[in-house]
């Protein structure tokens, strides 16, 4: 009788589509063993290979009740399709790369993994200004010709003054390591900062002219769209370096490239642009002076993927269970 008490409640239950619309950079394993715990509640859970063809999402989501992604775009015309949505569980921090707009008018519930990311990212910084500073890249290249490092000698980290654009957790996990290098932290910020690794924070453009190291950790808005551009720039020291490990449409790419070939700054770290890689052959920071490109690697770690996967099945247990958590308003 127990059994069959059981039985009725699980069918009263409301069981889901859950549709993951690429994979998490974590193990098959990993994944299945997050699946069988929900197939054993009752919910459908299928897996696809990452697309951004707007009709093959529209497909996939078309009787989902809950879509799982990381930073593939969404198109808007799939959401709109999808009648049954009501969750959509998002592998990433950002959610620029889904239709807001359509998604709020929908009243689904939008879930991030923020956090997940925070040393991972700090860490690219830092590996990164030290590169700059160090000419690895061309020494590398010296010792590989059978060179010396005659006129490449390079500068510490330490002792220079390093500006957070954006003091979130990811600028203040940068600002707590800068410290560690003996660093004096200033920081840029919509909202008053309260952090013991930040030693003054001050308006946008004294920050661009004190600083020897500028980092960007804002989100992208419309406010922020190419706010770091020829004016902005200009502001620099020609020593300064820039990191951008937020959103490629902060920068003017354009007017990044032409200062940094100019000699108007001294070098670049640039792990995010206008569009995910794979990039254009010609985009202009490919080619500029003293530039570290890399194809959006700051967040990919193997520890920093398995806590994302953590975190992105909890946030859908939270979710099943009536009490979501990490929403995006």
């Amino acid at each position: 009788m127990v059994g069959n008490v059981k039985i009725n409640k699980r069918r009263l239950e409301k069981l889901m589509k859950i549709v993951l619309m690429e994979g998490l950079g974590v193990s098959d394993e990993t994944v299945q063993n997050y699946a069988q715990k929900l197939k054993e509640q009752g919910h459908e859970f299928v897996i696809y290979p990452k697309t951004t063809d707007a009709q093959e999402q529209k497909e996939r989501l078309l009787d989902a009740d809950v879509a799982m992604l990381a930073n593939t775009p969404l198109a808007k015309e799939a959401v709109n399709d999808a009648a049954k949505l009501q969750f959509i569980d998002v592998a990433f921090t950002g959610v620029d790369h889904l239709p807001m707009e359509e998604i709020k008018k929908r009243g689904i519930t939008v879930s991030n993994a923020s956090g997940y990311a925070t040393q991972a990212v700090a860490e690219w910084c830092i590996a990164n200004m030290i590169n700059l500073l160090r000419n690895m890249e061309q020494t590398q290249e010296r010792c590989k010709a059978g060179a010396t490092k005659d006129g490449l000698i390079g500068n510490l980290l330490a002792g220079k003054t390093v500006g957070i654009i954006g003091a979130g957790a990811i600028g203040k996990k940068v600002a707590q390591l800068a410290k560690a290098f003996d660093c004096k932290v200033i920081a840029y910020s919509r909202s008053q900062v309260n952090c013991p690794y930040i030693d003054e924070q001050m308006d946008l453009g004294s920050l661009l002219k004190e600083a020897d190291i500028v980092s960007l950790h804002c989100p992208l808005t419309d406010a922020t769209k190419g706010m770091i551009d020829a004016d902005k720039i200009a502001l620099m020291k020609e020593s300064a370096l820039l990191i951008n490990t937020a959103r490629g449409a902060v920068v003017d790419s354009n007017a990044l490239a032409k200062a940094l070939n100019e000699g108007k700054i001294a070098g670049a770290a640039i792990d995010v642009f206008e569009k995910e890689p794979p990039l254009a052959l010609d985009h202009p920071l490919l080619h500029s002076k003293n530039t570290i490109v890399t194809p959006h690697i700051g967040f990919a770690s193997k520890e920093s993927l398995l806590m994302r996967a953590e975190i992105v099945f909890n946030n859908l247990d939270a979710w099943l269970k009536g009490s979501p958590v990490n929403v995006i308003k």
